[in-house]
C-alpha cells in the first residue's frame, strides 16, 4: 500500500516531555499512520518540512480501556513516532 506523505505524518505531538526533548536533543514527536515503516516517516516528514532526518523512533500505543454512560470501550490504537534532526535545524510547529 503506497501512502501519500501527509496521510503518513497525521499531526504533531505536543506534550510536555516532547517540548523538552526538542530543546535538549532536537527531537520532535509525530502520531503517524499504523502501517508506516521507518524509512516511509523519514522520507514524508523530510519532504514536508524541508529538514534531514538522522534517526526514526517508532511506538505502538495500545489504546485504554474507557466507559462511557456505564458501556465499556477502548479507544484506538496508534502510532508515535520520535524524529531526531540533524543540528541546527527546527521545525517550526506554531504555523
Amino acid at each position: 500500500m503506497r501512502l501519500n506523505v501527509y496521510d503518513i505524518v497525521m499531526e504533531p505531538l505536543i506534550t510536555e516531555k516532547l517540548s523538552q526533548a526538542t530543546e535538549k536533543a532536537n527531537q520532535y514527536g509525530f502520531r503517524v499512520h499504523p502501517q508506516a515503516n521507518k524509512k516511509e516517516i523519514k522520507s514524508a516528514v523530510e519532504k514536508i518540512f524541508n529538514v534531514h532526518v538522522e534517526k526514526v523512533n517508532t511506538m505502538n500505543v495500545s489504546g485504554k480501556w474507557r466507559r462511557v454512560r456505564y458501556v465499556p470501550g477502548q479507544t484506538a490504537a496508534w502510532k508515535k513516532a520520535v524524529i531526531t534532526l540533524r543540528k541546527g535545524e527546527k521545525i517550526d510547529l506554531t504555523k
